[in-house]
């Protein structure tokens, strides 16, 4: 179902309603907002399908940036769109018009099998094809304006994308991470993604900021969904990013610091989800936020390392 011609396309990425695309849609003109990885492809076209548009309806695919459970299907998607362009953060451009780096940099952590099976092989975008997006480009979707924002912490080459029509805006990955799997009546649980290579609390705390000044009625994220309630989710956000902050200076000197790392942030977000109203108890949040925890722990020490 969509609201206000956007739809939330699940790519099928780790798990059910881990890892979400957009499809804006204005006067039979579509715009997607990320696309997952290769294997996310033919969801994005049936997504377009269910919406009553064909490939040629599609003008843009704007990415908040090029981490690959974001962009990796981008060179797939974009060669199945003879009409769009693909925007991009103006340091992410180089990434998408040669993926080579992005692939040896990934392929170093996870190995060349890892990933042709979890990202399949990445594929070029025709430079011609690339818009660079500074900060205030305003992607004109069939006269609907989507304001492209730089919005730093997560990655220096992020940006959030505020949507004139439903003001609303996609936030990718710098407004944290909400999994459904929490939601209670206290609504949506959320908390920061730190994860390898760019975390930058300050700048991560000042972009959450200028999100939460445009007074966006709901924010839509890449994982996972629409939340509301933004404002009260911001001060759960920088809460726990000084939280965390705490606990990598704390482990900064341990010999076993990953192990310490994992285990506090563990218990950080244990006890946040409790006193959220969420009972499932530490053993079910360790398997939903298991990777998470694990790739923010390896942020917070890349940080440290960078001090």
């Amino acid at each position: 179902m969509a609201t206000q011609g956007i739809h939330t396309i699940d790519t099928g990425f780790v798990r059910p309603r881990f890892d979400a695309a957009y499809l804006i849609v204005e006067h039979g003109r579509g715009a997607f907002v990320d696309c997952g990885t290769n294997h996310s492809v033919p969801r994005m076209l049936a997504a377009l399908g269910e919406a009553g548009l064909a490939p040629t309806d599609v003008d843009w695919l704007v990415l908040t940036h090029v981490h690959l459970d974001h962009a990796g299907g981008a060179g797939e998607l974009i060669a199945l769109l003879p009409n769009a362009k693909l925007v991009v953060h103006p340091r992410g451009a180089r990434h998408m018009i040669d993926p080579s780096v992005l692939w040896a940099g990934a392929s170093a952590v996870y190995g060349e099998e890892v990933m042709e099976s979890t990202y399949g092989r990445l594929r070029p975008v025709p430079a011609g094809r690339v818009v660079e997006a500074p900060d205030g480009h305003v992607v004109d979707l069939a006269g609907r304006a989507l304001r492209c924002l730089d919005t730093p912490g997560h990655a220096k080459h992020h940006l959030s994308m505020h949507d004139a029509g439903s003001n609303t805006c996609f936030t990718g990955d710098v407004f944290g991470l909400s999994y459904r799997d929490f939601d209670t009546t206290n609504g949506p649980f959320i908390l920061p993604t730190t994860s390898p290579v760019q975390f930058d609390p300050a700048a991560l705390h000042a972009s959450i900021r200028r999100l939460v000044a445009l007074e966006p009625a709901a924010l839509h994220l890449t994982h996972y969904g629409r939340v509301e309630h933004v404002a009260k989710l911001a001060d759960d956000l920088h809460a726990q990013i000084d939280a965390m902050v705490a606990i990598a200076r704390a482990a900064q000197d341990q010999p076993d610091r990953h192990a310490v790392l994992t285990g506090a942030l563990t218990d950080l977000y244990a006890g946040r989800a409790a006193a959220h109203g969420w009972t499932q108890g530490r053993e079910a949040l360790v398997a939903l936020l298991g990777m998470d925890i694990e790739l923010n722990a390896q942020g917070l020490e890349v940080w440290l390392d960078q001090q």
